[in-house]
């Protein structure tokens, strides 16, 4: 679904990302790990359209998607959360996800039908889905840390996507809290379908969820396998695990 070859970004002769590549499969939840620096969040950036590549290529779905803006991504299939959390803070939690969901229908300049009875069911449905109806009404200033990551899924949910990107999702998040967002992550997979890749920092969620994982160590992609070969990699013991097998639970 996703093909990511030689991706390279530098920033003043700083290369962020240097000749990185990852597969994705449809279907698959695929993890992205690294030291912070690794180049991880530019590497999403790269993918989704937010600052444009020195070098290499992103094909979706055989389609080339290199350099196009964020908004052109979107609308092929590709939604994404950010590391930091990114919501309408005066809105309520169903209008922050109606909002998406009336832009990817392109409803967002209908001055005839008043904005509170356009794409209800839909943003209901997606509220149903993570998790938030019972706070439908509540403004994103009066949720949880963890609240707010799950309504910015929801928002990214609202485009519809095929393909989701994730920025350390559980980020800041309670152990209560990183547990239904884990649950969360896999009902996506399951009952929506939808093909999702991520970048965390616990490596226990990592290797608990992930089909396959990608390791970058500065910008450029050391290993991409199965969890039981990343687990086994001495390089990226090395460089980014410490030898703690721990952490490779």
């Amino acid at each position: 679904m996703l093909e990511v070859t030689s991706l390279s970004k530098s920033f003043d002769g700083f290369k962020a990302v240097n000749n990185a590549g990852l597969s994705v499969k449809d279907g698959e939840i695929v993890a992205v790990i690294g030291p912070n620096g690794a180049g991880k969040t530019t590497f999403f950036n790269l993918i989704t359209g937010v600052i444009r590549p020195d070098s290499g290529k992103v094909l979706f779905k055989g389609e080339d998607i290199t350099g196009l803006k964020p908004y052109q991504v979107c609308r092929r299939g590709i939604s994404r959360s950010f590391q930091v959390v990114n919501v309408f803070p005066r809105l309520s939690v169903f209008e922050n996800v109606q909002v998406s969901v009336l832009s990817r229908q392109k409803k967002t300049w209908n001055l005839f039908t008043p904005s509170s009875r356009l794409s209800v069911d839909d943003t209901e449905k997606i509220l149903e889905n993570v998790g938030l109806t019972d706070i439908r009404d509540a403004t994103s200033t009066a949720l949880s840390h963890g609240e707010r990551k799950v309504l910015e899924i929801a928002i990214a949910l609202g485009g519809n996507p095929e393909f989701l990107i994730l920025d350390e999702p559980t980020a800041g998040m309670s152990p209560e809290e990183t547990s239904r967002c884990i649950d969360l992550i896999k009902q996506l997979k399951e009952k929506l379908g939808i093909t999702i890749l991520f970048c965390e920092h616990d490596m226990e969620i990592v290797f608990s969820i992930s089909d396959r994982i990608m390791v970058m160590v500065r910008g450029s992609t050391i290993i991409e396998g199965t969890c039981n070969e990343v687990r086994c990699c001495q390089e990226v013991q090395d460089a980014y695990l410490g030898g703690i097998d721990v952490c490779l639970m």
